[in-house]
């Protein structure tokens, strides 16, 4: 009887048993979340401590003035966008005029900023960015004819190219030292294609002070702005690093000089530069003359928007919503010798020619026995822009005259003064909006030795949407070119049809 009272008690105790083992687990597993729970406040709250500390690191708090209020630490910048396009764009890869500085002196580093490069350092004594230039160009110049004869009944032989080059590389480092207004620019300048030639390297740059919007003062190396494109607007083209004909033919080049830049008011700007004569590179200081009496200056005006694109260059990528206009003239004179002349193919310069592209310096140019040592270069451009919904239009027109010739002979001009006119025109339109660019451009000259003209038909393929880097592919149809070189897609006396394709980075 005892033995069934005690059974009967352990059958009825079991589900007490299993209930009390139940509450146990439950109350373990309370016990294990509360204690990670206190273990995750825990290591939140040092994380915010460590958050306050790099606060305190980036932005320091200002001291407490005894009787006012405590002034809050101003909160960390936001993170660092994605890179926006380049729309605001005042330099160019060479001669550039303005490194801006910065709005805020943070020591951030190896961030990419449209129109300055990658910024390698930056802090509130320095800042110093780098940037590139370069293009990978296929040439091919088989259908020119191989030969041409010029305006004295001279032939001569075409060395044609069909070839693949890495065409140009430009390295830039720019920035400012001790104070935001004192700017720097030092730039490495070469071209595969002129290797073996003089000025195929160029080390050069220059220093500047921004003393206020109206005016700033460079000195070193410099272009002088004697037609459009040579007033800072590289590589900001239609076509990758090539003028039109009429434009090469006409201008002027980098030297060694002081200028000076600035605005007149919200929708005028100029520039004017005083340098050693019209193209320096490849010149070395014997052979300049000892007269510093070259000058060329530029004014430009933006009636309607105050502004004309990245470096008031051709072309509406940026897709401007209201009409924006810009009308320039430049006006060049520079005293010229033939020592102070570049060699005939020297890369990215400019020689004084007839329009038929002999050379005015060159022994015996017109085939007589006369021989020029000295002359005066003058020359005006007049140029127009319009930019509206992906399109644009531009055109510029020159004048050139130059006389005051010292010869050992007779000359075949009338009043011992050549005269040369001419113009280029250039459209386009963004057939689909920042990616495919569609445009046509030529130029003609009306010389007294020939009127060459040339056209050139291309589309830019823009793959990333900006402008930093381009496909471009171009036709370009000649009739007897007045000027070229190996730096250049077409020669002297081209005649023919030129195609290019070429990879553009610029950042």
């Amino acid at each position: 009887m005892h033995l069934m009272r005690a059974a009967i008690a352990t059958i009825a105790a079991t589900p007490m048993l299993a209930i009390a083992a139940t509450d146990a687990s439950i109350e373990e597993r309370l016990r294990a979340l509360e204690q990670r729970q206190t273990q995750l406040e825990q290591q939140l709250a040092e994380r915010d401590a460590r958050i306050r500390e790099l606060e305190a690191k980036a932005q320091p708090v200002p001291a407490v003035v005894a009787g006012e209020a405590p002034v809050a630490a101003p909160p960390l910048p936001p993170p660092a966008a994605a890179p926006v396009p380049m729309i605001a764009v005042e330099e160019p890869a060479l001669g550039a005029l303005d490194a801006k500085a910065p709005e805020e002196t943070e020591s951030s580093w190896g961030r990419y900023e449209g129109g300055k490069g990658i910024v390698l350092a930056r802090s509130e004594d320095a800042e110093v960015a780098f940037s590139a230039f370069t293009y990978i160009r296929y040439l091919n110049q088989l259908a020119l004819d191989d030969s041409y004869t010029d305006a004295f009944g001279r032939t001569k032989e075409l060395d044609l190219r069909n070839d693949v080059q890495f065409q140009k590389v430009t390295l830039n480092f720019k920035g400012w030292l001790f104070d935001p207004d004192f700017r720097f620019l030092f730039y490495t300048w070469t071209s595969n294609t002129s290797q073996g030639q003089t000025a195929q390297v160029v080390v050069a740059g220059n220093l500047s002070y921004h003393f206020n919007e109206a005016f700033s003062l460079a000195g070193g190396i410099g272009a002088l702005p004697s037609t459009r494109t040579t007033n800072y607007t590289f590589p900001n083209w239609l076509r990758v690093d090539n003028r039109t004909m009429a434009d090469e033919f006409f201008r002027g080049s980098y030297t060694s000089g002081i200028w000076a830049w600035g605005k007149v008011s919200d929708t005028l700007g100029y520039r004017v530069m005083l340098g050693n004569n019209l193209s320096q590179l490849g010149i070395d200081a014997t052979e300049l003359d000892a007269n510093f009496n070259t000058f060329s200056g530029a004014l430009w005006w933006m009636p309607t928007t105050g502004e004309f694109g990245p470096a008031q260059g051709f072309g509406d990528f940026e897709h401007h919503e209201e009409l924006a206009t810009l009308f320039s003239g430049h006006f060049t004179r520079s005293r010229e010798d033939a020592q102070a002349q570049p060699g005939l193919d020297d890369f990215e310069n400019s020689q004084i020619r007839l329009s038929d592209g002999t050379l005015i310096f060159q022994e015996d140019p017109f085939g007589t026995g006369t021989q020029i040592s000295k002359a005066t270069y003058r020359m005006a451009a007049l140029s127009a822009g319009a930019k509206y919904n992906g399109f644009s239009l531009d055109g510029e027109y020159y004048w050139r005259w130059v006389d005051d010739f010292r010869a050992n002979g007779p000359l075949p001009f009338d009043d011992d003064e050549m005269f040369d006119h001419g113009f280029q025109l250039q459209g386009s339109a963004m057939v689909v909006p920042k990616s495919l660019q569609a445009y046509v451009s030529g130029s003609r000259i009306y010389g007294e030795f020939g009127e060459p003209w040339d056209v050139a038909l291309g589309l830019n393929w823009f793959p990333m949407q900006r402008r930093e880097l381009r496909l471009n592919v171009q036709g370009l149809y000649l009739e007897d070119s007045a000027t070229g070189g190996s730096s250049l897609p077409y020669l002297v006396g081209s005649n023919g049809w030129v195609f290019t394709t070429d990879v553009m980075l610029n950042f």
